[in-house]
């Protein structure tokens, strides 16, 4: 039996766009935004960090492609706090993007409780694609040295990271060849800094990390989630990966796909909600 096509962008972004509750500014650029999702109920609500990708480049993809499963979480009981950052493109890289990302989240903290978040309980990053790899970032900046502008005064502590088909690795982006994000932006991103922007060889965090990625990715395959997975074990860490047959790419943050499932299940868990049911607006 032939495999089942693989979704393509079209068949995600096509769809009826949910729209946030609230959006918020951070800073004074026109993408220093965070569009804010509240669950239905009183609260406080729990509620996950979230990150989009677009090969960390602003003209491939802004926040709104990460809406439907933002709505997906609120439906749920979760709330989200989905962050707009400047790309390498928009004035972003390395250290714009960093700062964007950290300001948005530590900002969480600050004003969460006004939208009626639970800042206290568990915290959540999840990130795709580029944004994988800034979820795992942001889990790991408070390991930074403590005289370092990117981790700040007082970061936000990530209990959970979680990469959907992340690209946590800058040094072997910047070093690849033919790749869909190319090599410039991951090289952009690190500016040979790689202690401080990727991952593998940042300072070892208290976060669990998780690694969602499908088989039948183009752009993250599995064997890219394995690679971090054996540079983290090296490292004496274990980095859980779930791999979805029959899926690639774009499933990952497609609300009726079996990876979203995964993950949502996931971070129901993590949040001590396994039985959570979707409720109506």
């Amino acid at each position: 039996m032939p495999d089942k096509p693989i979704m393509t962008w079209p068949d995600l972004l096509t769809r009826a766009r949910p729209v946030a509750d609230a959006t918020i500014r951070y800073g004074d650029d026109a993408l220093q935004l965070v569009d804010v999702w509240v669950p239905s109920g009183n609260g406080p609500h729990p509620a996950v960090i979230m990150i989009h990708g677009g090969c960390w480049q602003t003209a491939i993809a802004e926040r709104d492609i990460m809406n439907w499963i933002a709505d997906d979480l609120r439906a749920h009981g979760i709330g989200v706090w989905n962050i707009e950052y400047r790309g390498v493109d928009r004035g972003g890289g390395m250290p714009g993007t960093y700062q964007d990302v950290a300001r948005a989240a530590d900002l969480f903290l600050a004003e969460g409780a006004k939208h009626g978040f639970d800042t206290g309980g568990v915290r959540i990053a999840i990130g795709h694609s580029a944004g994988g790899h800034l979820a795992l970032w942001l889990a790991r900046r408070p390991g930074l040295a403590a005289s370092d502008a990117l981790r700040g005064a007082d970061p936000i502590r990530i209990d959970l990271a979680i990469s959907q088909g992340g690209l946590p690795d800058l040094r072997a982006g910047a070093a690849s060849s033919g790749h869909a994000c190319g090599a410039d932006a991951p090289a952009a991103m690190a500016r040979g800094d790689y202690a401080r922007t990727s991952p593998p060889e940042m300072p070892l965090g208290r976060a669990r990390e998780m690694q969602f990625n499908n088989d039948r990715d183009r752009v993250t395959p599995p064997a890219t989630g394995t690679a971090y997975s054996a540079a983290m074990m090296a490292r004496g860490v274990t980095v859980p990966m779930e791999v979805t047959q029959g899926e690639g790419h774009v499933e990952l943050i497609a609300p009726d796909s079996r990876s979203w499932s995964k993950q949502r299940a996931a971070i129901l868990a993590a949040l001590g909600r396994p039985g959570a049911t979707p409720t109506s607006r």
